[in-house]
């Protein structure tokens, strides 16, 4: 059967609702689910509840996004399995203020460039923590301005120079892993190669990071031989999903298109528990 532990739902920058995605989860065979939602730990709070109630096991999880300073990049860490995630939310308010303040700019920026009002992406965005890019490209759908999320009108206002675009601080990815951590959580780096994190992987491992997102939708076959390489040679865990977000991601993708050999799942859960033990 397969496992999906990396997915998206409405509560971030995803587009189908916890209770369908659980529910399709379960059409679709699924064993183990996680929802690993941006900056928040709302959605997989009730994604175990609703999940216990649907004889689906649900893994809690969280993807933050952090900053690698020393190199000017971005990195995503997973974290797994938080015994006390109210010790995150001091991260989570952090990230979404500057997250919300950059997506207000947006907006403004945005509206220079076509008649959509902030009150069209707010109803884009209902059910989510913060405003997404991804909201804004929906309403200028909705308005006739673009037939896609990601297409021109998207690379147009927020590619790497677009017109709209505005970067968000995002705190030390090292200083977030300690959280992590201190949390009881496991920390994992999210798709190493889309990053281009391969250098800071073999950082962080001396660090203590827990585990690396092998199998992702944005890796080769060569990429990920060679992530279970270096996962085997530094007994980190091994993880990956299908990097979920319904009609908001960036290529066609549908819930455990790319999925987490079992044996994993049950690896990252056995390494929980020896934590929990060891105290």
């Amino acid at each position: 059967m397969a496992s999906d532990l990396h997915c998206h739902t409405k509560l971030s920058d995803g587009s189908m609702c916890i209770e369908d995605l659980i529910a399709m989860a379960k059409r679709r065979g699924i064993s183990t689910l996680s929802v690993t939602d941006h900056d928040t730990t709302a959605g997989a709070t009730r994604a175990v509840i609703i999940g216990k109630r649907q004889g689906l096991n649900v893994i809690h999880g969280v993807e933050f996004s952090t900053a690698d300073p020393a190199r000017n990049g971005k990195a995503h860490l997973l974290c797994y399995l938080c015994d006390t995630p109210d010790r995150l939310e001091g991260l989570c308010l952090q990230i979404g203020d500057r997250r919300r303040k950059a997506a207000n700019d947006m907006v403004r920026r945005t509206m220079r460039y076509y008649p959509i009002t902030p009150e069209m992406v707010v109803r884009c965005s209902q059910g989510s923590t913060n405003f997404y890019k991804q909201h804004i490209m929906h309403a200028l759908m909705d308005a006739g301005y673009a037939d896609s999320i990601f297409g021109d009108v998207y690379h147009k206002l927020f590619g790497k120079e677009g017109k709209a675009l505005v970067e968000i601080e995002y705190p030390d990815v090292r200083e977030v892993i300690d959280l992590i951590h201190s949390a009881g959580g496991v920390a994992v780096l999210a798709h190493p190669y889309l990053y281009k994190n391969e250098a800071l992987l073999e950082e962080l491992t001396a660090l203590g990071l827990d585990g690396v997102e092998v199998w992702h939708p944005s890796h080769s076959e060569e990429q990920v031989e060679a992530l279970k390489d270096f996962a085997e040679q530094h007994h980190l865990l091994m993880t990956g999903g299908s990097d979920f977000h319904g009609m908001y991601s960036r290529s066609l993708r549908s819930l455990a298109s790319t999925s987490c050999p079992d044996e994993h799942v049950q690896q990252l859960l056995r390494y929980k528990e020896h934590l929990k033990k060891r105290g």
